[in-house]
């Protein structure tokens, strides 16, 4: 503020001539900074670097709009990195929250902020955090950590910390309605990108893909196929590279937003939009051809209709018949029946993976072989399933730490729900983000991108679905119990 106002000052003393010389000399490094721009990276990245280099200062700014950032940037370049190496080559979602952890602590530091809220749920995860931290550190007797071993770990605890500082910053139901609001449109948006480029050529699809190489994403060999196998089909990426990812992403996603669809008054305002939002991530969904993604999905549903909304019991029935019956879904239903089956290349690869992780684990059950390398050639520790990496590299001891923290937020979710599902708004939010985290646990079963340490968008997306689990659980209990302080408080009186 200082420098500000010394320059203000500065300016307002030059003299005309000075001013103009000035006025012109920024306008020429101004120009010149951005046909250097323009000449290093093309027309649509430099214009890119220009919106979010503006878009940066105002994060910078904003709170709020430093997280939205960060959600942003997780939902829709998740594999993004900074184009210019400056010793190291930080993420894109490193920058957001970098952007997001200056303006919390410069808020703090003005004194803008004053008490921290905390709920119970918080207290298991910080011991998760600490049996992370210790499993590293374990694990370092096995090998040394490499520099992007040590970042990734680091941002996994970033991701985590999202429970500690937004359960604090949520401190009201418009601040969770309109993220759930930011949240659902940006998933709408990857939803369409990723349907777009599913249904545009491969040629066209890959060029347009591989532009994004200049911020770290492969420069060819893009378009995913069902077993790698092009005759089999192609499979919807969005910007997510990986399929199961993405639809790791939109199922949870889907279980957010259904609730949504009978909402009084859903965030989106406009049912029709809710209702195109929700049906361009069913269908991106369906496009990537993720089992598992698909199947946690309906058990997300499953929950939200016998919890609350029973009328769609009817329309998840009409829908699972048309499914199984139309002929345009026939492959789809063949492919879910060989997963069931254990028939088809890739279930087989993850029962062998699944027959490796449990030897591993047999060796080293109580703390795992943490996250540097394995002590033994003959194991490794990546297996298509959270519980079993994590066994991997954290023991069963952290399973069950995991486990019981995620048995907390679900627990003191259902000690709200009871203040909750008779306002109609916020129940549908608060019941959203419950059924997207069920989905992604369900998920989890058959995919480790929750927490594969490479996947860091994917652990992001994750923790900030268990912090909304727990803001929307603690502001419905704290405003309960308020209510009845008050009236407690006012019967005294009489």
């Amino acid at each position: 503020m200082r420098a500000a106002t010394a320059m203000q000052i500065w300016i307002s003393q030059l003299e005309q001539r000075q001013y103009a010389l000035a006025v012109g000399l920024g306008i020429g490094i101004a120009g010149a900074g951005l046909g250097l721009l323009i000449a290093a990276l093309g027309p649509l990245l430099a214009m890119a670097a220009l919106l979010g280099a503006l878009g940066g200062l105002y994060v910078i700014t904003e709170l709020r709009a430093a997280l939205y950032a960060i959600i942003a940037t997780a939902l829709l370049l998740p594999f993004g990195v900074f184009p210019v190496k400056i010793g190291l080559t930080p993420t894109l979602l490193d920058l957001a929250f970098a952007g997001f952890l200056l303006v919390y602590v410069a808020g703090w530091m003005r004194g803008d902020r004053a008490g921290l809220r905390f709920a119970p749920p918080q207290a298991m995860i910080a011991v998760y955090v600490m049996w992370l931290i210790f499993a590293f550190a374990l694990g370092l007797r096995h090998a040394p950590p490499t520099s992007t071993a040590l970042r990734q770990f680091a941002e996994t605890l970033l991701s985590i910390s999202l429970v500690f500082i937004l359960v604090d910053l949520l401190r009201d139901r418009f601040m969770l309605r309109r993220l759930a609001l930011v949240v659902l449109l940006l998933v709408g948006a990857q939803a369409l990108l990723a349907v777009g480029l599913y249904a545009a050529p491969d040629s066209l699809a890959e060029a347009l893909l591989a532009r994004l190489s200049r911020i770290g994403y492969p420069d060819g060999g893009v378009i995913r196929y069902i077993e790698d196998n092009p005759a089999l089909g192609e499979r919807a990426i969005g910007t997510w590279v990986d399929p199961n990812a993405l639809g790791g992403i939109l199922a949870s996603a889907a279980a957010m937003a259904a609730p949504q669809l009978f909402a009084q008054q859903p965030v989106l305002r406009s049912r029709w939009l809710t209702r195109l939002v929700c049906a361009a991530i069913f269908l991106a969904l369906l496009l990537t051809n993720s089992r598992a993604s698909f199947v946690a999905m309906a058990v997300g549903l499953l929950a939200i209709a016998l919890a609350q909304y029973r009328r769609l019991i009817p329309l998840l029935l009409a829908g699972g018949l048309l499914f199984f019956l139309l002929p345009q879904t026939q492959s789809y239903v063949e492919r879910l029946r060989q997963g069931f089956a254990g028939e088809d290349l890739a279930v087989q690869m993850r029962i062998g993976e699944s027959s490796d992780s449990l030897r591993l684990i047999s060796r080293y059950p109580l703390v795992g072989v943490g996250f540097t390398g394995t002590p033994d050639i003959d194991i490794y520790t990546d297996v298509a399933n959270l519980y079993l990496i994590m066994a991997n590299q954290i023991g069963v001891l952290g399973v069950m730490i995991f486990l019981s923290a995620m048995a907390g937020v679900f627990v003191y979710g259902w000690r709200a729900w009871r203040f909750v599902k008779a306002a109609h708004g916020f129940a549908a939010i608060h019941l959203g983000y419950h059924a997207a985290l069920l989905t992604a646990l369900v998920n989890s079963l058959a995919d480790l991108y929750y927490f594969r340490l490479d996947f860091q968008s994917s652990i992001t997306w994750f923790w900030l679905i268990v912090t909304l689990c727990i803001a929307s659980s603690r502001l419905a209990i704290a405003q309960a119990t308020g209510k009845k302080a008050a009236i407690a408080r006012g019967k005294s009186l009489l």
